[in-house]
């Protein structure tokens, strides 16, 4: 099946229902509930994952779906290696406390790569969205679709974008190799946009993630002209869905950023 630019906008079209759908919980008293891993689960999280699997099964019954909330029904690819990697609510830890840095996530992923992605931000009203040759494309209430292209010449001080929600001595010692730089904090997959639209040049993340927390991002920040690298110099890919954990990884933009192989992703 090809995928054609009409597919991209059914899915931002599905991405804006599911915020619907997590907008009218935000909006009100909701009650928080720990899985298994300790991660917080609200109804938004469900509500937005009915929503997406319904309308993608409706739009694309052939192709399974991987969600976060609903892993165990996945039972793998279909026989051209497409599926579904969802995220209904990325940043639910923003969404509790309230500061509308969450998304919904949506990609689709053919032989272990993103082809299509779409990451909406509801309670900003904010839609970020890429098909594989296609482009990248930021799109804000009311106002038209914009191309989106990284920062082409990043000077110091380094924008380097990190987690509201998560910090460690990792993310400490591999600051150690920048002198001059600024911190911008942001929430969910929106880190990845922001380096995806140049207001950011560089996102380190070395925590864990899991798959759907990064493919729609990872779509649009390659359409628009970086990449997420992992440590070893390689791509992220989407291949292995039995280990639903990446890698430690950098979202990049300009190239000059970062050296190949050597793990140091600064060239000095």
């Amino acid at each position: 099946m090809q995928f054609k630019v009409s597919d991209l906008n059914i899915i931002e079209q599905i991405a804006i229902k599911a915020g619907q759908a997590i907008m009218d919980i935000y909006i009100n008293d909701f009650e928080v509930i720990k899985k298994t891993d300790q991660s917080p689960l609200t109804l938004a999280d469900l509500a937005a994952n009915q929503v997406i699997i319904e309308d993608l099964q409706s739009y694309y019954p052939d192709i399974p779906i991987l969600s976060e909330e609903a892993v165990e029904s996945f039972k793998g690819t279909n026989p051209n290696g497409q599926y579904w990697l969802v995220d209904p609510l990325d940043g639910t830890k923003e969404f509790v406390k309230r500061n509308d840095e969450f998304t919904v996530n949506i990609a689709l992923i053919h032989k272990g790569v993103p082809i299509l992605g779409v990451v909406y931000a509801p309670a900003l009203d904010l839609m970020y969205s890429a098909i594989e040759g296609g482009g990248a494309f930021k799109q804000s209430t009311g106002a038209q679709k914009q191309s989106i292209h990284i920062n082409q010449h990043p000077v110091e001080p380094i924008k380097i974008v990190g987690s509201r929600s998560h910090s460690d001595d990792n993310l400490t010692l591999w600051l150690k190799r920048f002198t001059d730089y600024v911190m911008l904090p942001m929430g969910s997959s929106l880190k990845i946009c922001l380096v995806a639209e140049g207001k950011a040049d560089i996102y380190p993340r070395l925590g864990p993630t899991s798959l759907w927390d990064t493919a729609a991002g990872h779509i649009v920040l390659k359409e628009a002209g970086g990449n997420l690298i992992q440590l070893t110099g390689k791509e992220l890919n989407y291949n292995t869905t039995k280990d639903l954990l990446n890698p430690f990884f950098v979202a990049v933009g300009c190239s000059s950023l970062y050296v190949g192989n050597d793990n140091t992703f600064f060239n000095k």
